[in-house]
């Protein structure tokens, strides 16, 4: 079976990069990598702190720190009300929670998993004493109790039987004022639909009885939003794809009851499709246009509009989108998190907020969520490097901005015995001997060929991330049948030998 799927991977992959290299010519290889990516098959290791601190960009005033790493396929992010972070690892169908930074040193204090078995899980929001969670195939809710961290009840299905197939499988939510709303794209680029429900925004009670199709024409709205000065419902949406570098806009829709959003027949602000909108004229002044159009195969996913965030007054009517990044483009764009400002003409206008993803087709992150934390400071998964980075106005972060020392403050190794790093040396050491962990990484004196480098590994973990990236470790490397105790013991020797490098 295991052959079959990837038989069947590989012609999708083939397939795409096909029609890709029809329509743009070679791919650079920060297309190929995003492509890969979509398909949840390729990541990178977290980028090492200087690297971060040379590339990452944010507005005067602001700074930017890496809250978390190893995370594998993170998607939406959001904060309980004693500021534990939960996210959702689509890859791996978990549910987890990084413990709140109650030491103050801009970092988690520790991760747990809440919930295993999910389906590939994209989104997550608390509402009343519930959480919600948005499988690709069914919503389901659980009792939280916010002050343990911890479930109070059974989780349950309130939504089943959502359809999942072809491309464009997660789903999407937003909870307000006693309505439950659900995103569904498109099962493909550009079709007509046999199931009413794809493409659209649904709507539901809360506890998801009474579904309704509240909007349509929407080929993939990934990040719901609610504006906090009207209530207005907002979406980001990914317009379709092959037909240049430049066409058409992605788009953010103002979402309003019974509304028809163009796709696939009207792209943009009401231009036809070249494919499907022969002899659909009368569609054009039927079809709602986007209030704001980011540039073509940006991909924006998660929007989220500022409310109790410290950030200068200029801020006070404005959304954070997070521009996944394009594929389907001859050259790289996006990767990054923007600002999107309510000017007081009513027009919009964007800005970047965090950049530098990506340069010269060097992609290290992908953006593809906004969470606002209680220290005041905005969150950003990225589900490329497995990352969530840590935005705050008028404060420094350590974490990155210290350049003197490339390497983060790592307790548990620091307080090992003499005793307990020697136990632990050797069997990390036996451990990396009797696993053939050689064939891709080279410690010291291993030579220059046939592996990666683990120099600088302190750089990039401490002792308890890197004991937790042996559970879910990133492609190609194999999830090794350890204990808790050998993790730790080979994270100790790796750590120690990256330290003598």
């Amino acid at each position: 079976m295991k052959l079959i799927k990837w038989l069947l991977l590989l012609l999708i992959v083939l397939a795409i990069a096909i029609a890709a290299l029809l329509q743009f010519g070679p791919l650079s290889l920060g297309s190929v990598k995003a492509i890969l990516n979509v398909l949840g098959v390729y990541s990178v290791e977290a980028p090492q702190q200087s690297l971060i601190a040379k590339r990452l960009k944010v507005p005067e005033g602001f700074s930017v720190g890496r809250y978390a790493e190893g995370l594998t396929k993170v998607r939406f992010i959001e904060f309980s009300r004693q500021g534990d972070l939960l996210a959702v690892l689509s890859r791996d169908g978990q549910l987890v929670r990084l413990k709140a930074d109650k030491d103050g040193d801009g970092r988690h204090d520790g991760k747990d998993i809440l919930m295993e078995g999910l389906k590939a899980p994209n989104d997550l929001e608390f509402y009343d004493d519930y959480l919600y969670i948005a499988e690709s195939n069914a919503i389901g809710r659980v009792l939280f109790d916010h002050d343990s961290g911890q479930f109070a009840g059974e989780y349950e299905v309130i939504i089943p039987n959502l359809p999942d197939d072809g491309n464009h499988r997660s789903k999407s939510i937003r909870l307000h004022d006693g309505n439950l709303y659900l995103s569904i794209g498109s099962t493909c680029n550009v079709c007509e639909e046999a199931d009413q429900r794809r493409a659209t925004i649904m709507r539901f009670d809360i506890d998801g009885k009474n579904g309704e199709i509240f909007a349509a024409g929407l080929r993939n709205s990934v990040g719901l939003d609610i504006a906090p000065w009207d209530n207005a419902l907002y979406a980001t949406d990914n317009g379709r794809d092959l037909l240049g570098d430049d066409y058409p806009v992605c788009e953010l829709n103002k979402i309003e009851e019974g509304q028809f959003y163009g796709w696939p027949y009207i792209n943009g602000f009401g231009d036809l499709d070249p494919d499907f909108g022969v002899g659909q004229e009368d569609r054009q002044g039927l079809s709602t246009s986007p209030v704001f159009g980011f540039p073509a195969h940006n991909a924006p996913l998660g929007i989220r509009f500022i409310r109790h965030a410290k950030v200068p007054a200029e801020y006070g009517k404005t959304a954070l989108v997070a521009l996944h990044g394009s594929w389907n483009r001859s050259k790289a764009d996006g990767y990054k998190v923007v600002a999107v400002h309510w000017q007081e003409d009513g027009t919009l206008r964007s800005e970047d907020f965090l950049s530098g993803f990506e340069k010269d087709e060097d992609i290290i992150g992908r953006p593809v969520d906004i969470a606002e934390g209680p220290d005041g400071c905005l969150y950003v998964s990225d589900d490329y490097a497995g990352s969530i980075y840590r935005v705050c106005h008028g404060q420094s972060q350590d974490t990155l901005v210290d350049l003197n020392s490339e390497e983060m403050s790592d307790k548990s190794y620091e307080q090992l015995s003499t005793e307990e790093m020697r136990v632990a040396l050797r069997v990390g050491e036996g451990l990396y001997q009797e696993y053939p962990c050689a064939t891709c990484h080279l410690l010291q004196g291993e030579g220059t060929q046939g592996g990666k480098s683990l120099d600088n590994l302190k750089a990039r973990y401490t002792l308890d991330t890197l004991s937790d990236y042996f559970l879910h470790p990133n492609a190609p490397m194999p999830t090794y049948p350890f204990d808790e105790a050998q993790r730790r013991a080979l994270a100790v020797y790796l750590l120690s030998a990256s330290e003598a490098l």
